[in-house]
């Protein structure tokens, strides 16, 4: 008996998985695998192989769901190439979301039996035990969006297009998962331009990506609790809110800072006018489809557009940025710094003081690779202000629009754009899990003081 507890103790330790690494290598190693397949000759319509560094670029905007391009999709890659980028496009979005909802899972694990009873009467998302289950409505979710989506574009791209019914199939089906996960890619060589005045496009488009913005937790919650609105969660009530409220303020913004630009907007009737700024509006929440010439827009629209883009949308979904609960909890923390409240309350509940911190965290770091991201771009590719940000932002936002200069760029500017694309898919994400599992009790305190701030 001694022997054998002697040898128990002996045995090494294994050490704990972490599962932001675990993400992070994942993505890591799907890109990989997605930059040697495009490099292949069958991927390319030529025969030739492609440049190591434009598969990488890609490869890493399809899984990270970006849909910045170096290369024309429509034109370069062939049917396989194509098929290629769907299934990154639609792996790249999917696992996000399912593992967005495993570490939520696990973070809710990490909780004392109080607060994991709180956690989960706040949520009624998922069963904390049925991970499986959990994949499975995440899986379902998507493909059933996308469904629906691919059911209201297959006839319209087959009777007002004149595609045949396999054209019109694949049109379909490549833009409707494109759309769902947030992407961007598209089968033609000016993007949407061609669609730009057609609702019965552009308005599937829209609600596919508005539906993949808000995120897995806000869908089952509304899912199974559309008609109780009071029981909402706080996540989902700052989700579906500060949403609606981005969709309005960009289209009006966009809408009037384009509205007589005869490069853009200028040149469509009123009624198309707003239907094209509510489109831009929503692909600021990270899609990245476009149906004008983003190059061609005013800097005072970009700019307001940078800012769209940087915020993102929901947690647990398929598009980017800090996430609209992060601006939303600085938001609240100011308005109550600004009134004097010592505590931050939101839908009459109280937020917890770690929630702040671990939003201003984000925020900071995203703003500090945004900046550093500019700055390089600026100097190794010799790029303005205004060009250099944008592109950034929808890097690192995994947004995808561009003003046209990603094809041009150098192979050093391309990566940058690919480490941007990385940090910016799992950086929030990761970020934030790390910060949460790492929590812990201080066993003392320093005397407080309080700095000149101002």
């Amino acid at each position: 008996m001694a022997t054998r507890a002697v040898d128990r103790r002996a045995r090494p330790r294994m050490r704990p998985v972490r599962p932001a690494r675990v993400v992070v290598y994942g993505f890591a190693a799907a890109i990989l695998i997605g930059t040697g397949v495009l490099m292949l000759p069958l991927s390319s319509r030529t025969g030739a192989w492609t440049n190591p560094v434009d598969a990488l670029f890609t490869a890493t905007s399809a899984i990270c769901v970006t849909g910045l391009t170096t290369l024309d999709t429509a034109t370069h890659w062939s049917g396989f190439g194509q098929a290629a980028i769907l299934v990154m496009i639609q792996l790249g979005g999917l696992g996000i979301m399912i593992f967005a909802t495993l570490l939520g899972l696990i973070l809710a694990r990490r909780f004392t039996v109080r607060r994991r009873i709180t956690a989960i009467a706040e949520s009624s998302t998922l069963d904390r035990s049925d991970v499986r289950g959990a994949i499975r409505r995440v899986a379902l979710t998507s493909l059933v969006i996308e469904a629906i989506v691919f059911a209201l574009l297959l006839p319209r791209f087959a009777l007002a297009y004149d595609h045949d019914v396999w054209l019109a199939t694949w049109h379909a089906l490549f833009h409707s998962v494109s759309a769902f996960n947030n992407a961007g890619f598209a089968l033609y060589s000016d993007n949407l331009i061609g669609f730009a005045a057609d609702p019965w496009i552009c308005l599937p488009l829209c609600a596919a990506i508005i539906l993949g913005g808000l995120g897995f937790p806000v869908l089952h919650e509304l899912r199974r609790q559309f008609s109780w609105p009071r029981r909402w969660s706080m996540n989902t009530r700052l989700v579906l809110v500060v949403s609606a409220a981005l969709l309005v303020v960009g289209t009006i913004y966009i809408t009037a800072g384009e509205w007589s630009n005869p490069a853009t907007l200028g040149a469509y009737s009123p009624g198309e006018r707003v239907l094209i700024g509510f489109f831009h509006s929503v692909q600021t929440r990270t899609a990245g489809f476009n149906s004008v010439d983003i190059g061609l827009m005013a800097e005072h629209t970009r700019i307001g557009m940078d800012v769209l883009m940087f915020i993102g949308g929901g947690p647990g979904g398929t598009a980017g940025g800090i996430k609209v609960t992060t601006f939303a909890v600085l938001a609240f923390v100011l308005l109550a710094e600004l009134r004097g409240e010592r505590v931050v309350n939101i839908f009459r509940k109280q937020l917890a003081p770690e929630v702040m911190r671990q939003a201003l965290t984000v925020a900071l770091i995203a703003v500090a690779a945004v900046v550093t991201g500019t700055i390089a771009l600026m100097v190794i590719a010799d790029l303005g202000l205004d060009a250099a940000l944008f592109e950034s932002v929808s890097a690192f936002a995994t947004v995808g629009l561009t003003t046209g200069i990603t094809p041009g760029l150098g192979a050093p500017a391309k990566l940058v754009l690919v480490l941007l694309m990385f940090l910016g898919r799992l950086g929030p994400l990761t970020l934030g899990t790390a910060i949460a599992l790492r929590e812990r009790k201080e066993l003392f305190e320093y005397p407080k003081e309080r700095p000149a701030v101002g």
